[in-house]
């Protein structure tokens, strides 16, 4: 049987259990942080287009209602434009490449948007879908009056 002298120091191996604990804890509250901060960001992308569209969609909405100039707004191949103002004013891309862009108002020409110059327009949407996620759609609307906004999809 060993005994330790006075003055001299037991040495101890390994952790104690309160130290593996405390580690573990620690090692799952950063787990869950960077799993909560990973969204699936193809998701998030759609959602993100159209509150950008619908922002944009107001600013030119305003700008033709300042300068009495009609805008329309038409979706094309791989982007957007807008009618009646100047090409630099507004963006005319997509953040993502595989965003497409339907009209629900007028189907029959393709996806375009009349966005002034008068106050009150008549009831307008669009959609928009991904060719990432096949059956996700993001649908834009106003009814006139009130501003562009994300509305639920009508089947």
């Amino acid at each position: 049987m060993q005994t330790l002298e006075a003055g001299s120091r037991a040495t101890t191996q390994g952790f104690t259990l309160l130290e593996l604990l405390v580690v573990l804890v620690i090692v799952a509250l950063v787990s869950v942080g960077v799993g909560f901060s990973m969204r699936d960001s193809s998701q998030v992308q759609l959602d993100r287009e159209a509150e950008r569209l619908a922002a944009l969609l107001e600013s030119a909405r305003a700008r033709s209602q300042v300068s009495g100039v009609p805008v329309k707004w038409r979706a094309q191949p791989g982007g957007f434009r807008f009618e009646g103002l100047a090409s630099t004013e507004l963006p005319q891309q997509w953040l993502d490449p595989d965003t497409r862009a339907v009209s629900q108002t007028n189907p029959d020409q393709g996806a375009a948007l009349l966005l002034g110059p008068e106050p009150i327009i008549g009831p307008q949407s669009v959609v928009l879908t991904s060719n990432n996620q096949n059956n996700r759609q993001v649908r834009i609307a106003t009814d006139g009056v009130r501003p562009f906004a994300l509305a639920p999809a009508t089947p």
